[in-house]
């Protein structure tokens, strides 16, 4: 088994030969990563503009202490008369500044008389003018490709009058549950030795969360033939095959030698961690095969870890799982030589996280409910040593 940090670089490491793209509407691509790099066609404003209610003016002109209101401006207008000494013209928020004005006197800071504004207090020069461009200039990169679409993009793309956008499609996960023990939802329980099946849903809704477009699959017994065929069609079929149960050293766990029957090239087998250490990631082409143990802590641990990049590399996304210094509030007991991941609460206190263990089971790798409040996972590699209350330790957030 090999160390934690070389399992990462290994994945890290992986490069796709070919992405796969789409062209979508604007506003179906809220949530996909941009595929393109997004350039200004033109300058934003084009002309200089109002940025408030007020009276187009010369600046100079303010010292008059009176001007004479030439004419209206409202948005949208092409008002063509031009500001000269003495005079004003009622300006309105993005309307276009007459020519010869400079500057822009709220309605707030005069007082009108007749066709006349009497300025009670003055403003600095091109106050409340937007200048050429003050929004983006013509060939400025206003978003990069790889980011994530979302309502801040989506009023950017509306602006340049994109009404279409290439995104990366988002990787088809087919999660795939292994055992001849497990009931799906709704399926009548005959015998004690049946449990329900929790794995592919917990799996399927990761996959969701992280980018991912989840593909059901009903659970496969613990047959060989069975399990070859699976994967096999899964794998025909979708991005990733993520499967859960079959990885370990059982008379009856398939899943591993199925990998290579498939001809995937593993990429590890086998990673110093707890929970998951049994975990298989390999790859066919620009497909993955994640095989995760079954125990369902292991399995939704070693997802958020393994699965959760593969996801975001095959769309070139920017996003990562983030890490964070906490304070502990309870002393922190290491119990393996590995790297560990051990499920916290994690609050704020005075400014700072702090964590504790309150409500967690020390158990064995099926405690699915130890993911339940306000998750997140405390990380300390395979040389690291427990810790005292009050001590900083890494966190991993969800």
């Amino acid at each position: 088994m090999i160390h934690f940090d070389e399992s990462i670089e290994r994945i890290n490491r992986l490069e796709i030969n070919n992405y796969k793209t789409k062209m979508l509407p604007l506003m179906a691509s809220q949530g996909y990563i941009l595929a393109q790099d997004i350039i200004a066609d033109h300058n934003a404003p084009e002309l200089p503009t109002s940025g408030m209610d007020g009276y187009a003016l010369r600046h100079q002109d303010l010292a008059l202490g009176k001007l004479r209101i030439a004419s209206i401006n409202p948005a949208g207008s092409d008002e063509k008369k031009c500001v000269t000494e003495g005079i004003c013209i009622k300006t309105f928020t993005g309307s276009l500044m007459p020519e010869g004005a400079d500057t822009l006197i709220p309605i707030e800071n005069v007082l009108v008389e007749g066709e006349e504004i009497i300025v009670q207090e003055p403003v600095p020069l091109g106050f409340a003018v937007r200048e050429i461009g003050e929004n983006y200039a013509k060939g400025e990169k206003l978003i990069a490709e790889g980011c994530k679409i979302d309502f801040a993009q989506i009023g950017i793309l509306a602006s340049l009058n994109i009404s279409e956008v290439t995104v990366y499609c988002k990787p088809r996960v087919a999660a795939i549950s292994t055992g001849s023990e497990l009931l799906d939802l709704g399926e009548e329980q005959t015998n004690d030795a049946q449990i329900r099946s929790s794995n592919n849903y917990t799996i399927e809704a990761i996959i969701r969360k992280y980018g991912g477009e989840a593909i059901h699959h009903k659970n496969i017994k613990d047959d060989r033939g069975s399990i070859f065929n699976a994967l096999s069609c899964a794998l025909r079929e979708n991005d990733i095959v993520v499967t859960t149960g079959g990885v370990s050293v059982g008379d009856f766990d398939f899943v591993k030698d199925v990998v290579y029957e498939l001809g995937c090239e593993i990429v590890f087998r086998g990673v110093r961690v707890k929970p998951g250490q049994h975990i298989i990631v390999a790859r066919k082409d620009d497909k993955f095969v994640v095989a995760l143990p079954g125990f369902a802590y292991s399995a939704t641990i070693m997802a958020l870890v393994y699965l959760v990049p593969l996801i975001q590399k095959l769309q070139k996304s920017p996003l990562k799982l983030s890490r964070v210094k906490a304070r502990l509030k309870e002393p922190f007991v290491k119990r393996a030589k590995k790297a560990e991941f051990t499920a916290c609460n994690l609050s704020v206190e005075e400014g700072g996280y702090v964590v504790d263990f309150e409500g967690k089971k020390v158990g064995t790798s099926a405690i699915l409910t130890n993911i339940l409040g306000n998750l997140a996972l405390v990380y300390t590699s395979e040389d690291e040593q427990s810790r005292e209350a009050g001590e900083e330790i890494e966190v991993i957030l969800l």
